[in-house]
């Protein structure tokens, strides 16, 4: 009897042993996790330096929206249309201020729309989005013609703003998402651009190919060889993405080109600023 307590004993130690490391090691993975989360999801120092005007571009932030706006070029270019962007999830929105700033110095005002809460607990959704994007669409300097963008979760609003087609959409780019996954997007008949790295963690070749019936048939497809997800915003490595074959600077140069390619079928001018 005192043999069988004995043995009790020692497997009850055992068993708390044991706990007690599966809870070290749960809080020590959550710790660092979460460091390497908040670190990867930082705009980098680039993107900060993008927010600075200039005489080439005056940058605004308001409730919300970060504004680009060209100060000098072809007036007919900047008056005539803009880009509309939501960045991805839990990514600090300046990640993408270069993308903005570069679309503004090719002549084209350009905006930035924050996902309240970072797309999260349902910030893609929030009356707060609405309203911003409402005030870039509906202001009194809003452009006759605008293209709706995003990146990974802002893909999702850049979707489901063109399931809309409100009043001046004009054309939609995708960049680095599965989406659409929830609306069928295959009869729109404004131009649609998809740009997809083939090493992206997070919206793998499989994902995007099984939604390709949603897209119009017209789609521009651009397959980033190397490309990854990260490398289509100025900020760290994401969680859960695979290691590019390709610098960043060569990724985002060719998403910024086919930005500006979008831009400029939509006003029919080719942008003012090539790029090196």
């Amino acid at each position: 009897m005192n043999r069988a307590r004995n043995r009790d004993r020692k497997s009850d130690r055992w068993l708390s042993r044991i706990r007690r490391v599966w809870i070290t090691a749960g809080l020590v993975f959550t710790v660092v996790f979460t460091g390497w989360s908040l670190w990867a999801y930082r705009a980098d120092a680039d993107a900060h330096a993008a927010l600075a005007s200039d005489d080439q571009v005056m940058v605004q932030h308001d409730d919300g929206v970060w504004s680009f706006v060209p100060t000098r070029g072809d007036s007919s270019r900047r008056d005539g249309a803009a880009l509309v962007f939501f960045p991805g999830a839990l990514v600090d929105p300046v990640a993408y201020a270069p993308l903005l700033r570069a679309v503004a110095a090719g002549g084209y005002r350009a905006y930035l729309v924050e996902i309240p809460r970072r797309a999260a607990f349902g910030g893609t959704d929030s009356p707060e989005l609405e309203a911003r994007l409402a005030r870039v669409v509906a202001g009194a300097a809003s452009p006759a013609r605008w293209v709706a963008a995003g990146h990974s979760k802002g893909g999702v609003v850049a979707s489901t703003v063109a399931s809309q087609q409100r009043p001046g959409f004009s054309g939609l780019v995708l960049i680095g998402t599965s989406h659409p996954r929830d609306v069928d997007l295959s009869g729109l008949t404004v131009p649609v651009t998809k740009i997809v790295g083939t090493h992206d963690g997070l919206a793998s070749r499989a994902e995007v190919e099984s939604n390709r019936g949603k897209l119009p048939l017209s789609t521009r497809w651009e397959w980033v060889e190397g490309g990854n997800h990260s490398q289509f915003g100025w900020y760290g490595f994401q969680p859960g993405d695979r290691w590019p074959h390709i610098t960043a600077d060569a990724q985002r140069d060719l998403m910024i080109r086919r930005v500006l390619d979008m831009l400029a079928d939509v006003t029919g001018h080719p942008p003012s600023l090539p790029l090196s």
